[in-house]
């Protein structure tokens, strides 16, 4: 049977295939017609959701109209910031200067750096932060600023002796720089229980420094105090950074070297309120104490012998020995003779009494 029948047998007229060929090209009103990729698109989503009207092809929401008040708000801003900028520009510094109260605590030194610390963007310190500004504000509090090296057999000494030694001088370090009573100005008990009672120059120092300072017996070269009538430590924390170190000296003794900066936050006694003009006196600390054999040489046990102690300060005042670290307020200079030689106290590079000043000279330092 050929493909030109009807299904009941009959052929195609020639009229009629001509029809059906011409509507097969042009289309009728009727016939259903492939959906666009568009509408396929739409009929997708409005599957998916339901109850959401589906976006117009060509439609536009336009953007509600812009205000025009943003110019005047960012003009008067800036006209308030010009007038605080006048009155308080220290305020305005202390904002933008980026000192972070909480930063990670530098770890503890092993040997002494090879430079100073990096500058830090000057900042006024607040009672509430008496560090800020300074490279010390990212230093330890107290006895945790000061290193101990592990302890090995050395001389006539074994390790766990060595070890007892190495922590009776960093208890030295805390009773005569760091306890309170101290700082305000009493006489330091405790450490000079430590010091050897046979050893007869550094006990006449201890004798006379107390009642009458002088230039070869101030208690400054040994003790740090400030007097309570005058000055008032901010807080409770005295920033520290050092270490100790150790060899064995003469007759087999224990020699220790003790190298560290303390930084101590004060103001007037009788000072008030958070606007009080803070100082920060900064005393770096050179003594090296021997620990000697009782069967070589004159000693009491549990005592060290002094063999050197020296030390730079900055911000503590100078001229005429009074027993106390003196800081100078207001802004004035520490003494009429403020000349002597520029140094920045928390450089621990250098050491300790390097181009020391003459007579009776204040250093300078370069920051505080």
């Amino acid at each position: 049977m050929g493909g030109d029948r009807e299904p009941d047998g009959s052929s195609k007229s020639d009229e009629e295939w001509e029809r059906f060929l011409r509507e097969s090209v042009e289309g009728t009103a009727d016939a259903p017609k492939e959906p666009s990729a568009r509408a396929r698109e739409v009929a997708k989503r409005l599957r998916a959701e339901p109850d959401r009207a589906p976006d117009g092809w060509r439609s536009h929401t336009p953007a509600p109209p812009k205000r025009r008040t943003g110019w005047y708000v960012l003009g008067l801003l800036a006209a308030v910031l010009l007038l605080v900028v006048a009155l308080a520009p220290g305020r305005i510094l202390d904002l933008f200067a980026g000192d972070d109260p909480a930063a990670p605590t530098q770890a503890a030194e092993t040997t002494r750096p090879t430079q100073a610390p990096p500058t830090v963007a000057p900042q006024r310190p607040t009672v509430d932060e008496p560090f800020r500004g300074s490279p010390a504000a990212s230093w330890a509090d107290g006895v945790a600023g000061i290193a101990v090296p592990k302890a090995r057999a050395v001389g006539w000494m074994s390790k766990a002796e060595v070890e007892r030694a190495l922590a009776r001088s960093r208890d030295f370090l805390v009773e005569s720089n760091l306890d309170r009573g101290v700082l305000r100005g009493e006489r330091p008990e405790k450490a000079i229980a430590l010091i050897n009672p046979r050893q007869k120059d550094v006990q006449n120092l201890l004798k006379t420094a107390f009642r009458t300072p002088g230039e070869k017996s101030d208690p400054l070269l040994l003790f740090s105090r400030f007097q309570p009538s005058r000055t008032r430590l901010v807080g409770d924390i005295v920033k520290t950074r050092g270490l100790l170190t150790y060899r064995e000296g003469e007759h087999g003794a224990l020699e220790v070297t003790a190298d560290v900066t303390f930084v101590y936050p004060v103001t007037r006694a009788d000072a008030v309120g958070d606007d009080a003009e803070i100082v920060r006196t900064i005393v770096r600390r050179e003594l090296v104490m021997s620990w000697d054999d009782p069967a070589e040489v004159v000693t009491e046990p549990g005592t060290f012998s002094v063999v050197s102690y020296k030390y730079d300060m900055t911000n503590g005042g100078c001229g005429t020995p009074t027993g106390y670290l003196t800081p100078p307020f207001d802004k004035a200079p520490q003494s009429s003779k403020d000349t002597g030689p520029e140094m920045d106290p928390y450089d621990r590079s250098t050491p300790v009494g390097q181009d020391a000043p003459a007579g009776d000279e204040c250093r300078r330092a370069t920051r505080s």
